[in-house]
């Protein structure tokens, strides 16, 4: 039912809306889109089991209904060009990375050292923090998820542990870099140079990584009261190296994808970038290639399941899908149905304003895609990178950090979220519903994204 449906449902993106109609859509198109992030959020509250075998079915659903009353009114030919658009430009990229990283950090096992303590663990999420602003935050959550929950697996109460590795890992890490950071690898094509988040961002990636590594420092000692003891400390060991040398292909294959552009190929009537179709064979290789070499022993010791990545993947292919409409109302810009929420950004003579960029494009980021959010905020601001790492640089800052760091409020707001997330509840841990864990993010981040505005964006 789902390969069905979703063959349906890759007819009409956001794309053939463009193409063809006078207007951008009306707001009742984002009922689809909406209907997904309510049944994430519903469903596994008030029918988890329901959720846990149909999920697919439901999200195909919601798909349709946003599918086929548009291709009726645009016809299947424009849809199904559209489609092939979106499905080889934006999802198969996507996927395959997603996928690529999910298989290496599965292949690393890492035993002993000082993890399952509250140092140990407050240091992992630290070093996490920082390597997610070298290797960007899907290759830093991938490597180090599963040493978090293996080193702590003597824990009834694990949650704590998973919510903050999102917040700090999968996201606010990233500031400071482009590497496989959707956001602000469109930034980087824009023109920002490569070094500009590290150099303008490391400020705020501090003001907001420090407090939330203290606060669960605190949590963590508290919980660790009530659990019992850790197993002696042993040395720290390594299984999988293999994996470390794959995981540095597929980061050359990200960063190659900036530095090597020899021109486009068409595809069935898309042009598409050589060096994504280079890259997204890189992933596929690096895939098949670990799963191959990867010992049993370390995939056991990992409890390693495709389950996770499949069900992300589902779930993305329609989220993908139905977001279309709601990004084209917030691409056409003044002239779409948006354009109030819009034209908040700039003050009352005109100029872009830090805190507008900051707070809208933060929020936006966090329930849509945040790399095109990213680019229509840029455009709105004007679209000169040398203005904008000049004299508009806090207009970028908070931009980029908005974009970057409200990721971390929902499980939708970026890439590893919702793969983190699935990977802990397939190791058994309770992990609160999209609603449950958006009022635990609010309350920890939202109060320090006020004092980043009142310090950096002001």
């Amino acid at each position: 039912m789902w390969v069905l449906a979703a063959g349906c449902a890759t007819l009409f993106p956001a794309t053939a809306w463009a193409a063809e109609a006078a207007t951008p859509p009306a707001l009742p198109w984002g009922i689809p889109f909406l209907g997904i992030i309510l049944s994430l959020g519903l469903f596994p509250i008030f029918a988890p089991r329901f959720w846990h075998r149909r999920m697919g079915l439901v999200v195909a659903l919601w798909t349709l209904a946003l599918v086929l009353p548009q291709a009726v009114l645009l016809g299947p030919g424009v849809a199904l060009a559209g489609a092939w658009h979106s499905v080889l430009l934006d999802y198969f990229p996507f996927v395959s990375l997603l996928a690529a990283m999910f298989t290496v950090g599965g292949g690393i096992l890492v035993r002993g050292g000082p993890w399952g303590r509250p140092g140990g663990n407050t240091l992992l999420l630290a070093l996490g923090t920082l390597l997610a602003g070298v290797i960007g935050p899907i290759g830093a959550s991938m490597v180090l998820i599963n040493p978090l929950l293996q080193a702590n697996a003597h824990r009834v109460r694990k949650v704590h542990l998973v919510v903050f590795f999102i917040m700090l890992v999968s996201n606010i890490g990233a500031v400071v870099t482009p590497l496989g950071n959707p956001p602000l690898y469109i930034g980087l094509l824009q023109g920002v140079p490569y070094g500009w988040p590290l150099r303008n961002l490391m400020v705020p990636l501090l003001l907001m990584a420090v407090p939330l590594l203290a606060g669960f420092w605190v949590v963590d000692r508290h919980r660790a009261k009530a659990e019992p003891d850790p197993p002696p400390m042993q040395p720290l060991r390594l299984r999988g190296g293999v994996n470390l040398l794959l995981l540095g292909v597929v980061i050359a294959g990200v960063l190659g994808q900036s530095l090597w552009q020899p021109g486009t190929v068409s595809l069935f009537g898309v042009a598409i970038g050589i060096e994504r179709l280079a890259g997204m064979a890189v992933f596929v290789a690096v895939l098949a290639i670990s799963a191959a070499v990867t010992p049993r022993a370390v995939h056991a010791g990992n409890m390693f399941s495709w389950e996770p990545i499949l069900e992300v993947a589902k779930l993305f292919a329609a989220i993908f899908i139905t977001i279309g409409p709601v990004l084209t109302m917030l691409q056409a810009g003044e002239h779409g149905p948006l354009a109030a929420v819009l034209r908040l950004t700039e003050d009352a003579q005109g100029q872009p304003n830090p805190i507008a960029f900051f707070w809208l494009a933060g929020i936006l980021s966090a329930f849509l895609d945040n790399a095109p959010t990213y680019l229509v905020f840029f455009q709105i601001a004007g679209n000169d990178p040398e203005q904008l790492t000049g004299a508009l640089s806090g207009t970028l800052e908070a931009l980029s950090a908005g974009s970057v760091m409200f990721g971390a409020l929902t499980y939708i707001g970026n890439a590893p979220n919702l793969l983190v997330r699935s990977v802990a509840a397939h190791r058994g841990v309770r992990m609160p519903g999209f609603f449950g864990y958006m009022a635990i993010s609010c309350a920890l981040l939202l109060p320090l994204f006020g004092m980043l505005t009142l310090l950096i964006f002001r």
